[in-house]
């Protein structure tokens, strides 16, 4: 697999968002402090380190879907 390549069997609903995943994934890990390997391959990361960056692009997702519904509602 070649750099940006992933073997996830995930499919994105919108094939477009995949930039914008992307580039939350690599504020995020900036964030946290890790360092995202530049050739794409995850093998070498510790799993804690690839759970916490899921976890926080997780919530991260959840807050611009509240607040994106809040905005629909206060209308």
């Amino acid at each position: 697999m070649g750099a940006g390549q992933s073997r996830s069997s995930n499919q994105l609903v919108v094939p477009q968002a995949n930039q914008a995943l992307d580039q939350l994934k690599y504020e995020i890990a900036q964030e946290l402090g890790i360092q995202i390997p530049q050739d794409g391959y995850y093998g070498f990361m510790a799993t804690r380190d690839t759970g916490a960056i899921g976890g926080h692009i997780t919530r991260r997702l959840v807050q611009i879907a509240e607040q994106q519904l809040a905005g629909k509602f206060t209308r």
